[in-house]
């Protein structure tokens, strides 16, 4: 599914995987979350509730252009440095490599549904 993240007044696009958590994150959007640092690779945010990992891996590798949803701590990660592998971390899909140099500075993200996609059910 196709969702559009807007970084610093610059819309992005983005694409979700086909996972359960997935869906789970986009039945939430349309949603504007603080983001905050953390460990200079990644901008993380409190998600409004937890996501289904159902079938999740018990964790990922994060690439840059990376979005994941963090279990743990029940928060959503966007990546714009190359991190560690982490126990827990599921990824969500990946945004265009054009919005990473913005991510990096951004202070809040509005993620919505891009125009003409059907977040229902993973449709």
């Amino acid at each position: 599914m196709n969702i559009r993240l807007t970084l610093n007044g610059h819309r992005v696009t983005a694409t979700l995987n086909d996972s359960a958590t997935a869906r789970d994150f986009a039945a939430q959007l349309p949603l504007t979350l603080s983001l905050r640092d953390f460990h200079r690779a990644e901008k993380i945010a409190d998600l409004p509730r937890k996501l289904s990992i159902s079938g999740a891996p018990e964790g990922a590798d994060p690439e840059i252009g990376d979005l994941a949803y963090y279990a743990p701590w029940n928060q959503l990660a966007t990546y714009y440095r190359d991190a560690p592998y982490a126990a827990g971390l599921v990824s969500l899909g990946r945004m265009d490599r054009s919005g990473v140099e913005q991510l990096a500075t951004a202070d809040e993200i509005t993620i919505d549904v891009a125009p003409g996609a059907d977040h229902r059910a993973g449709r």
